[in-house]
Order: C-alpha cells, then sequence, then structure tokens
C-alpha cells in the first residue's frame, strides 16, 4: 500500500524534474549563442578600424556566460536533488522505511537550487537587455 501512495506523491517531483530538463535546455542555449558571439569578436582584427570598437562588449559577455554557467550548475544540482529524491522515496517505500523528514529535506533543497538558478538566469536576462549588443 506504500508503494502506490509513493506513486501517487512522486508527481510533483516529476514534473520539477521536467522543468530542470526544458530549463537546462534553454541555459545551454543562451550560452552557446554568447559563446558564438565571443568567438565571433575574437576573430575581429585589432586593426580593423570600423568593427574593432565591438571587442568592448567581450567583457559583458564573460560576465553573462559566468551568470548562465552558474544557473545551469544549480539547475543540474536541482535535478540531481530531485532524482535523488524520488530514488529515496521509492527505496524507503519499497523497504518500509520512514521517509517524510529526508524528503522533505531534499525537496526543500532542490527548490531552492532552482530557485537560486533563476535569480542567476534574471541576473543574466537583465544584462542582456539592459546593454544591448553593439552591432554597427
Amino acid at each position: 500500500m506504500q508503494l502506490s501512495q509513493v506513486i501517487g506523491q512522486a508527481t510533483a517531483p516529476a514534473f520539477l524534474l521536467g522543468a530542470v530538463a526544458g530549463f537546462v535546455s534553454i541555459l545551454v542555449g543562451r550560452m552557446n549563442a554568447v559563446v558564438d558571439r565571443i568567438r565571433y569578436l575574437n576573430e575581429i582584427d585589432d586593426d580593423d578600424g570600423s568593427r574593432s570598437h565591438l571587442k568592448s562588449d567581450i567583457p559583458r559577455l564573460r560576465r553573462r556566460l559566468r551568470l548562465l554557467s552558474n544557473a545551469t550548475r544549480l539547475a543540474l544540482a536541482c535535478g540531481l536533488c530531485t532524482s535523488m529524491l524520488l530514488c529515496v522515496s521509492f527505496l524507503s517505500a519499497f523497504l518500509g522505511l520512514q521517509h517524510v523528514y529526508g524528503l522533505a529535506a531534499l525537496f526543500f533543497g532542490a527548490v531552492a537550487l532552482m530557485g537560486v538558478s533563476l535569480f542567476k538566469f534574471g541576473q543574466e536576462v537583465a544584462i542582456g537587455i539592459s546593454e544591448a549588443d553593439h552591432y554597427r
């Protein structure tokens, strides 16, 4: 009977895990775009007077990349925490162990990690919007 209850209670963590996967995909896509932009700017010759000023954008792009990288790591940690939550939940039910407090702590940790990841992503978005790329 306890195993069937765990299956019913696994819905929220399973949805969180799906959301994490989608979020990581978005973060990786943005990281790739920033890396491509940095590579493009690094290929500009310093003697190219019409485009060399674009290189001044590289520190801002590196800052964005660092924020995206941190957000990705935190989201992946959230995914790992959520996966552990699901595994511990089923293992505890299978073995007939009490698991409420441990699972609550894992779920709290996963949600906190996701929250910090979203905050870092918000910082990156703010930088991307407030300081637009130079395309002259």
